[in-house]
């Protein structure tokens, strides 16, 4: 999310905060359509902005919360890559995202019997409704993460 909030001149805190609360309620409410839904009033009870909680809604399209503003399409965007590219960096040698490259990701895309819960078709759509080809938008996360790599536990042993 950094990464685009940072390519579109975005908030960082307001995008940042945004990645790290959509999930936030995964563990109490692990099941559709019970996640968001049910997280949704709890962000409010504690003062998330409508902002924040529609574009927590949109990222599942169960919901029926369109996806309209950019950072409600990157977070749909980018929450299934996220996974599927940490899955992809723990099957690697030394289990580092800085062992995978588009070529690779893809290769594992095609691949339905590996991390099986993550969407494609999320991922490939994410991309599209950011007008992003796929390739870029692999490059941009992978990039990202990184970045990031030793808050991740990806940088590798």
């Amino acid at each position: 999310m950094l990464a685009y909030a940072d390519r579109y001149g975005e908030d960082r805190t307001k995008w940042s905060v945004t990645a790290l609360l959509h999930d936030f309620d995964w563990e109490i409410h692990p099941t559709a359509p019970d996640h968001p839904l049910k997280g949704e009033p709890i962000l409010a009870e504690r003062g998330a902005s409508e902002e924040i909680r529609r574009a927590v809604l949109s990222h599942a399209s169960y919901t029926g919360v369109t996806r309209q503003s950019l950072m409600e399409k990157c977070l749909f965007a980018c929450d299934e890559i996220a996974g599927f590219l940490t899955a992809v960096s723990l099957v690697k040698p030394k289990r580092s995202i800085f062992e995978v490259d588009v070529v690779s990701v893809k290769k594992k895309m095609k691949d339905k019997a590996f991390a099986r819960s993550v969407s494609r078709a999320d991922i490939v759509q994410g991309a599209q409704e950011l007008g992003v080809p796929l390739d870029e938008h692999i490059e941009t996360c992978i990039r990202a993460m990184q970045g990031i790599a030793c808050e991740l536990g990806l940088e590798g042993n």
